[in-house]
């Protein structure tokens, strides 16, 4: 878990350059707002695309996983060495794509590695796995901040592909052993029956759903936020990176609580309060004073911000088989991403109608939603746990890792 943990703090550090540069791309090519949006959109669309075939290489190919996950980092680096480099929007467009690629190849092969090895305590090994990103969400922003009142945006995206491949190399090494010993591979004709199982339990549907949906909030806010802090307010890089890193710093202690929680009391005790709570922080978002309120506005976001993802996958792989772990991640994300891809164009259509604070609202109103959506959920099924063998079995309705109403 260490090793996955570490790398997925590297994953996470390479995505919060994007909300810390995204201000200074912006004023170098003179991008509009909508432009703006749609590179968050590219970005989210080849992560949401890619992420059912990702899926299907990590459960087919197992003893393969460190191979795709060192990928996914040397991606990453190449990705925004690409971004550095490029002098115009339409080179910049695909070049942002890129970074997606590297999120959707690492996760399903993580999530899959965590799950099927912690099956028992797989909301808290899940959450535990977030709480590497939360350092690497937390570290990243303020860092790159501080480097950027040292040396351009540029120079700065480029450095960055030396210690990806490091990190690379690295990663492959160390991972290798651990997956040496893995199991055959799937079959197909079983793979894809368990994914159709799936697709007919309308909670598993729902919990997608919810998720598009905080997701469209979140990636609106992760992208008009920044610009909001530069422009709006005149904060400097530093400052934008700082608050940044306070979206995601709370995520490292509310995460492993919220997977016990989740664990013990059922993923929807914990996913309808605690979206409704996002919902109503997006609100306060759009209205607080710049300095110590907007500081604290902004931290009680992060409690919420990342976490809430993890509950939702934790509650699908439940019922998922031990044989399509990764898949299971791959179908949510891509059918959630169906939702979340275009957001952030949406905002900006509405940022250039109503102004930034509109986009706010615009992701309280989704989170308000997605809470409704859950609520409305009277039960949902019991999880599949594996046993020593590898066999799945049904757990009961008072088992703790249910998917129940509180």
């Amino acid at each position: 878990m260490g090793i996955l943990t570490g790398g997925h703090t590297a994953i996470h550090w390479f995505q919060q350059l994007f909300p810390v540069i995204l201000p200074e791309i912006k004023a170098d090519l003179q991008l509009t707002d909508l432009q703006v949006g749609s590179l968050s959109t590219a970005r989210e669309a080849l992560s949401g695309g890619l992420a059912l075939p990702a899926g299907f290489l990590a459960d087919t190919f197992r003893r393969q996983m460190p191979a795709i996950l060192a990928a996914s980092l040397a991606c990453s680096g190449l990705a925004y060495w690409l971004v550095g480099r490029s002098s115009a929007y339409l080179w910049v467009l695909p070049a942002m794509a890129l970074v997606g690629v590297g999120t959707a190849l690492w996760h399903p092969a993580a999530n899959a590695s965590l799950s099927t090895r912690f099956p028992e305590r797989r909301g808290t090994a899940l959450a535990v796995h977030g709480v590497g990103a939360s350092v690497g969400d937390t570290l990243g922003p303020l860092a790159v901040g501080a480097l950027l009142l040292l040396v351009s945006w540029r120079q700065l995206l480029q450095l960055h592909l030396i210690p990806a491949l490091l990190l690379t190399a690295l990663l492959w090494k160390g991972l290798g052993r651990l997956y040496s010993q893995e199991g055959p591979r799937a079959n197909l004709r079983s793979y894809f029956l368990d994914v159709g199982v799936l697709l007919r339990r309308p909670n598993v549907i729902v919990l997608i759903l919810a998720s598009g949906l905080m997701g469209m909030g979140r990636l609106a806010t992760l992208t008009f936020l920044p610009i909001y802090l530069r422009e709006q307010l005149g904060y400097s890089p530093f400052l934008l990176g700082f608050h940044v890193m306070l979206l995601y710093m709370m995520g490292m202690v509310s995460q492993p609580l919220m997977g016990i929680l989740s664990d013990k009391f059922g993923r929807k005790a914990v996913l309808v309060p605690g979206m409704a709570c996002l919902g109503l922080l997006y609100f306060a978002l759009a209205w607080a004073s710049s300095g110590v309120q907007l500081g604290l506005v902004i931290a009680a976001m992060g409690l919420f911000f990342y976490g809430l993802g993890n509950i939702t996958m934790a509650g699908v792989m439940d019922v998922a088989g031990a044989g399509v772990q990764a898949t299971s991640w791959g179908l949510m994300s891509v059918l959630s991403h169906l939702l979340t891809t275009p957001s952030p164009v949406i905002a900006g259509l509405i940022v250039s109608t109503f102004g930034i604070r509109a986009a706010f609202l615009y992701a309280s109103a989704l989170l308000v939603l997605a809470a409704v959506v859950l609520l409305c959920v009277p039960t949902c099924p019991d999880p599949v746990v594996e046993d020593a063998s590898g066999a799945g079995r049904r757990e009961g309705i008072h088992t703790p890792a249910r998917i129940t109403s509180p």
